[in-house]
C-alpha cells in the first residue's frame, strides 16, 4: 500500500469518526505520555559492532512490549529541559503536524556510545516521522516509515518500520562499526498512539506512545 494512500485513509477515517466535525479548527497538544521501543538486537549486531551495554535510570525497563523493550517517558511541555513542542490542526492532521516530542532515557552501546533523550518529529517531506537523538547531539538517527495509521474518536495511531537514516548509516561507517551503508535498514517496527481528552478551546492531547512490536520474519 502506498504511503499516500494510507495517509489519505487516515484522514478518510478521522473524518467519519468526528476528529474534525468541531465549528473551528482544535489545536491539539502532545502534554505527556511515553515511547516504548523494542530494537531488533540480534539484525543489529549482525550488520555493525553495536551492542547495548546500559540505560540510564529514568528509562523505563520493561517497556510496554514485554522483557525486551524499553521505554521513555514523554516530557511536558513545561518541562526545564527537552520540551514536548509537539502540536497539530484536527482538521488536517498531516497537513499540520508541528513541533517535536520530547523524551528523557538514554541507551548505551559499547560503553561509550549514548543515544536518547529523543525528538520526534513529522516530516512532511518524506511523510514519514523522525526520531532525533539530542543527548549526544548525533542529530536524525531513525526514521519511522508509516505502514498503517487509523484515527478513531479518542485516540490516533500510526504504525512504521524503524529505518536507520543516511546521517546515522553514515555515523556508523565512520566509527568503523560497520562496513555497509545501512541507509534505510529495517531495524524494529515503532507504534504510534495518540489519546485525546477535553482541554480549553476543544481537545486537548493526553499522551503519546510510539513503541516498536516485535517483528515477524519470514
Amino acid at each position: 500500500m502506498k504511503m499516500r494512500t494510507q495517509i489519505g485513509s487516515l484522514c478518510a477515517i478521522a473524518a467519519v469518526s468526528g476528529f474534525a466535525t468541531t465549528a473551528e479548527a482544535d489545536i491539539v497538544e502532545v502534554v505527556g505520555g511515553q515511547t516504548s521501543v523494542l530494537l531488533d538486537l540480534e539484525l543489529i549486531g549482525s550488520v555493525t559492532d553495536l551492542v547495548l551495554t546500559g540505560v540510564s535510570d529514568d528509562t523505563i525497563v520493561p517497556g510496554n512490549l514485554g522483557p525486551d523493550s524499553v521505554a521513555f517517558a514523554i516530557t511536558s511541555p513545561d518541562a526545564a529541559s527537552n520540551p514536548t513542542t509537539f502540536m497539530y490542526d484536527t482538521d488536517d492532521f498531516f497537513g499540520s503536524f508541528s513541533g517535536v516530542v520530547g523524551h528523557r532515557g538514554t541507551l548505551t552501546f559499547n560503553d561509550s556510545i549514548t543515544l536518547g533523550n529523543f525528538d520526534v518529529a513529522f516530516d512532511a517531506g518524506t511523510e514519514a516521522f523522525t526520531v532525533f537523538d539530542t543527548a549526544s547531539n548525533l542529530g536524525a538517527i531513525f526514521a519511522i516509515g508509516i505502514t498503517d495509521a487509523q484515527a478513531l474518536e479518542d485516540t490516533f495511531t500510526v504504525v512504521g518500520d524503524l529505518l536507520i537514516t543516511a546521517n546515522f548509516a553514515n555515523l556508523l561507517l565512520d566509527l568503523g562499526l560497520t562496513d555497509t551503508d545501512l541507509t534505510g535498514a529495517d531495524v524494529g517496527d515503532g507504534f504510534l498512539q495518540a489519546v485525546n481528552i477535553p482541554g480549553p478551546g476543544g481537545l486537548a492531547l493526553a499522551g503519546l506512545a510510539l513503541f516498536g512490536t516485535r517483528r515477524r520474519r519470514g
